[in-house]
């Protein structure tokens, strides 16, 4: 099964290009929907989390306070690393296992929708790479209206990551996110037209 790397620049519009391939029946698995899994309300997660963190980052139904600890651990790299440390290898361990059941199904092909692909290094287990692209100004503009995070907050969650222009010199496919909604739909039928190549080669 090739397994096809999508990742981009916060707010660049990865989500929504997900949505659209599933919509179009190819199998995606997303690491962020694990990483809120793995940390579920009585997860063993979400124990190590609070372990590390303190009580301080649960709501009082009892689940994480995702938002806190993100401001608690962005622009500290010490406390980021902590924290990745313990979300990380639970999201590989659950992503390994949902690999195993597409394989299983003979899939000729999966795509694994991870934010931090580049940021971990982890461009070689990949047989392809797909990245999103927008300018810097809409990812603002989108963080702002989606997030209503401050300017603070906005700036340092763009300066984490490795910048845009890196990933899409590294990619093997890149899908512009820069105009309106039926520009994006043609961006997403040159992507698909991609991947059914990408199937042909397996």
């Amino acid at each position: 099964m090739k397994w096809i790397g999508l990742t981009g620049g916060i707010a660049c519009g990865k989500s929504t290009v997900s949505r659209m391939l599933r919509e179009h029946s190819i199998p995606v698995i997303d690491a962020d929907e694990i990483a809120k899994e793995v940390v579920k309300s009585g997860s063993p997660g979400l124990k190590s989390v609070i372990n590390a963190f303190g009580s301080d980052f649960l709501l009082e139904d009892g689940s994480l306070d995702r938002r806190k600890l993100g401001q608690h651990v962005f622009g500290h790299p010490e406390l980021l690393h902590r924290l990745e440390g313990i979300l990380h290898p639970l999201v590989r361990e659950e992503t390994r296992r949902r690999r195993r059941l597409l394989e299983g199904m003979n899939e000729a092909l999966a795509v694994y929708d991870v934010p931090l692909l580049f940021e971990t290094k982890a461009q070689d287990q990949f047989d392809g790479i797909i990245v999103v692209s927008c300018t810097k100004g809409q990812q603002r503009e989108r963080l702002q209206r989606r997030n209503k995070w401050t300017d603070d907050e906005i700036e340092m969650r763009i300066a984490s990551q490795i910048p845009i222009q890196f990933k899409e010199q590294e990619a093997d496919f890149v899908l512009h996110n820069n105009r309106d909604e039926q520009h994006l739909l043609k961006e997403v039928d040159r992507l698909l037209a991609w991947l059914e190549n990408q199937k042909k080669e397996t």
